[in-house]
């Protein structure tokens, strides 16, 4: 099947077919190989992009800035500080000058709206880095990395995803999985379950009975069996500190250990994480909230730096996805 993406947004998996998601995996490889044996093309020759970070990020900017120059395109960096959208100017104003000047808008922030009016107004392609709601270009890397150690198709693969089940990392695997056929469950406290979007996945269950992926929410460990990905997150989010306490206490349970990956009873299971990672007392925020009793680590540091451990590679694959997504649509 011939597909074609020249001039589409990226807002999230759920907008995508699974042939457009299968094409973006196989030319991400493609391009990783090309990269690899110091290849680069012109496909974004005279392209401009333009980086509206809200949040900041390392791998995000950085696998933007990375490929769209090794591409030959121009990249134009904003922090909220360098930006009058939503403050002088309003956000359909801003993506209306934006869409003047540059051939695609990446957008790092908060609101899920925010990246579907700038699509709607800018009148070029706008790609999704993070919302409260998504983070569709990790997803497409953890799929990659997927196929890359997992050796077999996704659609036999389960993924467990540990801890706040509401979160945007959770909601992105959901709508990745749902398109692809791959069995999902958000293992977690059932508070945090009950507080999940049902509407999501409730439309995350119907999308998987037509690929076969089962998509589920439980409390219970017995349901990682099988899982050949365990993923984890930190805690709280940006913007949630003053959480941190009462998340720790409330998610102790489901930090990712050794025995939590003798749980899935599969030896070849992968540990995978979107980064940054709270896994070890070295970070400043770690040991702060060590000083005051609370461990905030998400998984173990032997897990992190374990055989099972795969975050490197997926950190990785965070370039060639998004260089594929920018060589498809731009």
């Amino acid at each position: 099947m011939s597909v074609n993406m020249k001039g589409k947004s990226f807002l999230t998996l759920m907008d995508l077919s699974a042939q457009e998601i299968r094409y973006l995996l196989d030319l991400a490889h493609d391009l990783k190989a090309k990269k690899r044996m110091g290849l680069h093309g012109q496909a974004l020759k005279g392209k401009n992009i333009v980086l509206l970070f809200e949040k900041t990020s390392t791998r995000t900017r950085c696998s933007f800035e990375v490929s769209a120059k090794e591409e030959g395109g121009n990249v134009t960096y904003l922090d909220p500080g360098s930006s009058q959208m939503g403050k002088k100017e309003s956000l359909e104003d801003t993506a209306k000058v934006l869409g003047r000047f540059f051939d695609g808008i990446e957008y790092r922030g908060f609101d899920q709206q925010v990246v579907i009016d700038l699509a709607k107004h800018s009148g070029v392609p706008v790609f999704n880095g993070l919302t409260d709601l998504d983070h569709p270009t990790q997803i497409l890397a953890d799929m990659m990395t997927m196929e890359e150690h997992l050796h077999k198709p996704l659609r036999e693969c389960k993924v467990a995803f540990v801890g706040d089940v509401r979160n945007n990392m959770s909601y992105a695997w959901m709508f990745g999985c749902c398109k692809m056929g791959v069995d999902f469950v958000g293992y977690g406290p059932q508070e945090l379950i009950d507080g999940a979007d049902k509407s999501i996945l409730t439309a995350c269950q119907a999308e998987g009975e037509k690929t076969g992926a089962r998509i589920q929410l439980s409390h219970n460990m017995d349901d990682l069996k099988g899982a050949d990905v365990l993923y984890s997150d930190i805690w709280a989010s940006m913007g949630e500190e003053e959480l941190i306490p009462q998340r720790a206490k409330l998610l102790a349970p489901y930090r990712i250990d050794d025995a939590m990956l003798e749980a899935t009873g599969n030896p070849n299971v992968i540990f995978m994480h979107c980064l940054p990672s709270f896994h070890d007392f070295e970070t400043k925020l770690a040991k702060e909230w060590k000083d005051k009793g609370v461990d905030i680590r998400e998984v173990t540091d032997e897990v992190f730096r374990g055989r099972h451990s795969v975050v490197f590679d997926e950190a990785e694959n965070r370039m060639h996805t998004i260089k594929a997504v920018l060589v498809a649509t731009l």
